[in-house]
């Protein structure tokens, strides 16, 4: 099984033997033979791809959760034990790592024998990760809908902000240092991809205000943002914490329908793992 999801998650035979750290004839073995196991193909196989079968597409998600479970079962053996042992895997999202390191660093001086796999990404992905099993908490904004058969716990609200260069005055859109969201929508905007929940929130925000934007440039990541905005290209909504690590930019607040979010530590309903639940006490 874990040859399996090694070729499945890699995208081939020969980058999964690397990953593994085994000749490829040993991967393409293993998966012959569990293919004549279970009496049928896993994998379609030509020249320049390797692709999951329907039967493979099947036995992916259980393979995952069958090495899950047991590997649940001996962390349930050490904790017997007194040990503390384990894997813990992490979904996050880019903003939200400040308030996260401390909890890992507490988690690592408590249980040194933990180990904490972080998992950077959108969060309509780290959603499905939690429902497939291979997140086991994650700390993420989520809205009402996508909340929905998971366990929260809120750790913190707040308002975003416009974030402007120094160099583009808008002192005249933005009286008192707030600015109205027509405005905004009247200035080239830097947005992020969507999926991301700083654009659903900015998103939702806009449709509330019944104004339209149109977005000049659209990023993934919180640096290449700034360096935009920094060099007067665009603007840029985005959480005032995230904002505040950009000191050397002017910000500016909603004069109505401020885009919010909220950051919460999420993870499946049901009792943790040991290792997990100590993370969780942990967080916030």
């Amino acid at each position: 099984m874990e040859v399996v999801l090694a070729v499945a998650d890699a995208g081939g035979f020969t980058a999964a033997a690397r990953r593994l750290h085994v000749v490829q004839s040993a991967v393409s073995g293993t998966v012959r033979s569990l293919e004549r196991e279970l009496g049928t193909p896993l994998f379609v196989r030509t020249t320049h791809r390797v692709a999951l079968t329907p039967a493979g597409e099947a036995f992916v998600p259980a393979a995952r959760a069958a090495l899950r479970a047991a590997e649940l079962a001996r962390e349930a053996v050490d904790a017997a034990r007194g040990e503390l042992r384990g894997r813990v895997t992490v979904g996050t999202m880019q903003g939200v790592w400040a308030g996260l390191h401390h909890a890992l660093a507490a988690l690592r001086a408590q249980h040194p024998n933990v180990v904490v796999h972080l998992r950077q990404a959108a969060v309509a992905d780290i959603r499905q990760a939690l429902r497939e099993g291979t997140v086991d908490l994650a700390v993420v904004a989520l809205d009402r809908q996508q909340q929905r058969g998971l366990t929260t716990r809120l750790l913190s609200r707040e308002e975003m902000v416009l974030v402007a260069s120094p160099e583009r005055d808008l002192g005249a859109h933005a009286p008192e240092g707030t600015i109205d969201p027509e405005a905004i929508a009247r200035l080239p905007l830097v947005d992020f991809t969507p999926g991301w929940a700083i654009r659903d929130a900015v998103d939702r925000a806009f449709r509330a205000a019944g104004v339209d934007r149109t977005t000049t440039f659209e990023v993934n990541d919180i640096v290449a943002a700034s360096e935009l905005v920094r060099n007067d290209l665009g603007v840029c909504v985005m959480p005032r914490s995230i904002a505040d690590r950009f000191p050397d930019l002017t910000t500016y607040r909603f004069a109505r329908h401020a885009p919010t979010w909220k950051v919460m530590v999420v993870h499946p309903p049901g009792r943790p793992p040991a290792a997990v639940a100590a993370l969780l006490r942990h967080i916030g």
